[in-house]
C-alpha cells in the first residue's frame, strides 16, 4: 500500500477542499506532548477505514498513523464539524458550476443494522414470525441466537440529478416520515452559477411513508410544492421514474463499506462517515467535470 493508493483515497484536488477546513493545530502552552502528524495521512487513513469498512485496529501500517491517533482525530474532527463542511464545500464547488438541479429534491431512507450505540432502535420488519425477539439462524435453519438485534435508520435527501444534499440518522424503530422536516432545514445553502445561494428545491418527491396534511402545509408554506403519493388513492409505483435516482443515491453510499453495519456506538461517529460519504460521492461527480 503506498503513493499510488493515497492519492486515489485522497487525490490533489480533494485535499485542497480539505485542507482550509481543517481546525487548526494547538501545541500545549507547557511544551512536550506528541508531535503534530501528518493531517493528509490521518484524513487518508480515516477514508480508508470508511471505504474498506475496516477496524480502526486493523489500520494498515504504511499509512504512517497509529490506529489511536487516526481515530483520535476523526473524534476531534467530527466534534468541529468537519464533514457537514466538506460536503457544502464540494456542493458549493457544483453549485457555482451550475450542477445542482433545484427542480425537485427526492426524499427515502434504508436500515442497517447496529451492534450496539445510541441512535439505534429495534427493526420493526426484521423480526422472528413466532415473537417479537429476534433470531440467529445457520444454514439449516436451526436457531443459534435469541436476542433484539437492533439498528439504525440512514436518511437522505438529493437533489432531482440524485446528488445527496441532506443527512440524517436515527433508530431503526422511527418512522421515516419524522425525518422530512428535519431533512429539508438541513438542506445546506448552496452557492449558484449566478445570483444568491439556494436552500429549496421546486418540489419535493417521496412515497406514502411521508403523507400528512401538516407535512404538505408545512412544505407549501416554505413554497415547495410536494409531490407525495397519497395513501390509498396514489401508488408509490407512480414514482417511479423519479425514486429510482435517490435508490441509486443510497446505493452510491452503501458503496462505502463502513455503512453496511454499524459499528460506531455513537451516533455522531456513525452520521460522521455518512456526512463524508456523501462528500465523497459529490466530489466524484465534481472529478469527472474538471477532468
Amino acid at each position: 500500500m503506498g503513493v499510488g493508493l493515497s492519492q486515489r483515497l485522497v487525490p490533489d484536488e480533494l485535499w485542497s477542499l480539505v485542507a482550509p477546513l481543517l481546525p487548526s493545530f494547538t501545541s500545549r502552552p507547557q511544551g512536550g506532548g506528541t508531535a503534530p502528524v501528518d493531517e493528509r495521512a490521518v484524513f487518508t487513513a480515516v477514508v480508508y477505514v470508511l471505504t474498506s469498512g475496516c477496524a480502526w485496529r486493523h489500520l494498515p501500517e504504511t499509512f504512517g498513523v497509529s490506529p489511536a491517533t487516526a481515530h483520535r482525530r476523526f473524534s476531534a474532527w467530527t466534534k468541529d464539524g468537519l464533514w457537514r463542511r466538506l460536503h457544502q464545500a464540494v456542493l458549493d464547488e457544483l453549485g457555482a458550476r451550475g450542477e445542482v438541479d433545484w427542480t425537485s429534491a427526492i426524499v427515502d431512507a434504508a436500515s442497517v443494522r447496529a451492534k450496539k450505540g445510541s441512535l439505534t432502535g429495534r427493526n420493526p420488519v426484521d423480526r422472528d414470525k413466532k415473537g417479537s425477539k429476534l433470531v440467529d439462524r445457520d444454514k439449516k435453519g436451526s436457531k443459534l441466537v435469541d436476542r433484539d438485534k437492533k439498528g439504525s435508520k440512514l436518511h437522505v435527501l438529493s437533489g432531482a440529478q440524485g446528488l445527496p444534499l441532506a443527512l440524517g440518522v436515527s433508530g431503526a424503530n422511527v418512522h421515516d416520515s419524522q425525518a422530512l422536516l428535519p431533512l429539508v432545514l438541513g438542506i445546506p445553502a448552496i452557492r449558484s452559477r449566478r445570483g444568491p445561494r439556494r436552500r429549496r428545491p421546486g418540489r419535493l418527491r417521496a412515497d406514502k411513508a411521508y403523507h400528512s396534511a401538516e407535512r404538505l402545509k408545512w412544505l407549501r408554506e416554505r413554497g415547495i410544492v410536494p409531490r407525495i403519493a397519497r395513501p390509498g388513492i396514489e401508488s408509490s409505483e407512480r414514482l417511479g421514474r423519479h425514486r429510482w435516482k435517490i435508490e441509486r443515491s443510497i446505493s452510491w453510499l452503501f458503496g462505502y463499506r463502513r455503512l453496511t453495519v454499524r459499528y460506531e456506538r455513537k451516533g455522531s461517529h456513525f452520521l460522521a462517515f455518512l456526512g463524508l460519504a456523501a462528500a465523497l460521492t459529490c466530489y466524484k461527480k465534481l472529478a469527472k467535470l474538471t477532468t
